[in-house]
């Protein structure tokens, strides 16, 4: 059984691209590919070389820099050799010889250098090696002859002295972190003697990494804005509800009561009508202000993602320091959007005067305006893992309802894949798939985290569910269960057997938060920070029971309560 797996199956894969089957040390089309433990995959010859030169005894990856020791033994990457071999025969099969027509530059295409007459034929790439620019005729030989293979062709562009080093005259290939700028290998020699260097590749790497995480917190901040406008819609849908509530509550009231309390009616109705533009002014303040910044936080996301698309490495380098020096992402006020308190109380309160004369009117009449005065949001969301460990409860697993492929440790918090089923007796309650319920029914605010521990990368399902949910169904199989699925690739939240992509950083450990009463379920990825991973809205109509679901395959995976309260 392997619920994820089969979900997996049925999302469409990725084509692969040139550029993802280049070598990073040569940037060239992988020869004799062969692959590291960490997983990146060089030229047989090209990580030799680069060992050879560099020979201390600790051996590193040139691209994520995890060092080996001793010097691995190199084995060729079959299934990478085979999709080399594949490319090689579908470009050779769209070889510009095939091409019937000739295709003429036009004023905004990069023209052949070695075409002669009137009207030149359009460039096809560019060698930065030769620093000319070919058609598909005069390309020919760089597929041929056995030095031009050497060369280092790019898509055809008029830029190629943009890429060559002012001074030597040589390509850009090297990156100069202690002045910030690209050079070239004889730079490194003279003025960049002793500086700290790396190839251009190793630089456009780490310089993607911090294009990832600057990604990921504005896609953060992205998500984190739109919760707090929809809450804040919430919010003000809630108060000209329970306004309008209010008002049609008290006329109600008033208009049974004697003539003598008809001023008083009036001055209530002015009251709550007052109270309600000023929340709901402040409202549609905060809500455009949001709106705005989240506008701003897009527009800079959109710019990151074209950034993080260019496969040119020098203009990657180069845009990305100016991406970088312009003003980072604009960041508003966070708002702390609350749950509405209703207009009840005024009702209730006025209600009360139906048996009441002008005297008795008149003192209770600064209670009646207090509730108005009262009406406001309360109960702010937690916003931090401190706030939200305040909600933390103590939780243990129920050996009633455990699978028998599960071992349970003695303080009843961490269960096991074993590969022997356990002896446990007969019950109604026990689960036939992987999974166990919590003991313990919440039908309030509450936190609690789990930590998995993955030792065949299976996937970890954490669920909550009614009592009465099916025994012989996986978790987030029906309407009685929800279910975040965690592995080494991602998440994937299930509920009545509907699954949705979730992304977010990948963490061992995963917060679960219940707000019962208001109907949410929130889930989080657990690291130095939090991170919002998927959010449920939705009722609640009885008492909640955490879950813990394994795959049964994954002997030895345990996953574990985490003792947070």
């Amino acid at each position: 059984m392997c619920f994820v797996s089969e979900m997996s199956e049925q999302q469409q894969g990725c084509e692969l691209d040139q550029d993802q089957l280049c070598c990073p040390i040569c940037l060239d089309i992988l020869k004799e590919p062969v692959t590291l433990n960490c997983g990146h995959s060089f030229c047989s010859s090209c990580i030799k070389g680069y060992w050879d030169h560099e020979d201390t005894g600790v051996y590193c990856c040139p691209h994520c820099r995890e060092s080996f020791s001793p010097r691995p033994v190199l084995r060729k990457n079959t299934l990478l050799a085979e999709l080399v071999m594949k490319l090689s025969s579908t470009a050779a099969q769209q070889s510009p010889a095939a091409s019937a027509a000739p295709l003429y530059a036009g004023p905004a295409d990069v023209a052949c250098d070695f075409c002669t007459g009137a009207r030149r034929r359009k460039a096809l790439m560019s060698c930065l090696t030769c620093l000319a620019s070919y058609c598909e005729t005069h390309l020919q030989p760089h597929y041929n002859v056995p030095v031009l293979k050497k060369h280092k062709l790019v898509p055809a562009t008029d830029k190629l002295q943009e890429k060559m080093c002012s001074s030597h005259n040589k390509l850009m290939e090297v990156f100069c972190r202690t002045d910030q700028q690209s050079i070239c290998y004889l730079c490194t020699m003279d003025e960049h003697k002793g500086h700290d260097t790396v190839s251009a590749a190793a630089e456009k790497a780490e310089k993607q990494k911090q294009l990832v995480t600057s990604q990921e917190e504005v896609q953060q901040k992205i998500q984190e804005k739109k919760k707090e406008l929809k809450d804040l819609r919430q919010v003000l849908e809630g108060l000209n509800r329970s306004a309008d509530a209010a008002v049609e509550a008290s006329d109600r009231v008033f208009s049974e009561m004697m003539a003598s309390i008809e001023r008083r009616r009036a001055e209530l109705k002015q009251l709550i009508r007052d109270q309600q533009q000023n929340a709901v002014a402040q409202t549609e303040a905060l809500l455009r202000q949001q709106e705005q910044t989240l506008d701003q936080l897009e527009r800079r996301h959109a710019e990151l993602e074209e950034l993080s698309n260019t496969e040119d490495i020098i203009t990657f380098i180069q845009s990305f320091q100016s991406l970088s020096s312009s003003t980072g992402s604009p960041v508003s006020p966070s708002v702390v959007v609350c749950h509405l308190r209703s207009f009840t109380d005024v009702t209730d309160v006025v209600s009360g005067l139906r048996d009441q004369l002008d005297n008795l009117l008149t003192t209770t009449w600064p209670q009646i305006s207090n509730r108005v005065c009262a009406v406001d949001v309360d109960d702010p969301e937690p916003q931090t893992r401190k706030d939200f460990l305040q909600y933390s409860c103590p939780l243990s697993l129920d050996i009633n309802t455990i699978s028998r492929d599960l071992t349970l440790s003695e303080e009843k918090r961490k269960v096991t894949v074993t590969r022997q089923q356990q002896p446990y007796p007969d019950n109604a309650e026990r689960f036939v798939n992987a999974q166990v319920l919590c003991t313990e029914g919440l039908s309030e605010r509450r936190y609690w985290e789990v930590e998995r521990r993955c030792v065949r990368e299976a996937a970890t399902g954490i669920a909550v569910c009614y009592k009465d949910t099916n025994r012989r169904a996986v978790f987030g199989s029906d309407d009685k269960s929800w279910s975040l699925w965690c592995d080494s690739n991602g998440y994937l939240f299930i509920h009545n057997s509907v699954g949705t992509e979730v992304s977010g950083p990948v963490s061992s450990r995963v917060g679960v938060y219940l707000d019962h009463k208001a109907g949410t379920l929130s889930f989080y990825s657990v690291s130095d920070t939090m991170t919002l991973l998927h959010t449920v809205q939705t009722t609640f109509t009885q008492p909640l029971y955490p879950g813990i679901m394994l795959e049964d395959y994954g002997y030895g995976d345990t996953a574990e309560l985490c003792k947070t309260w």
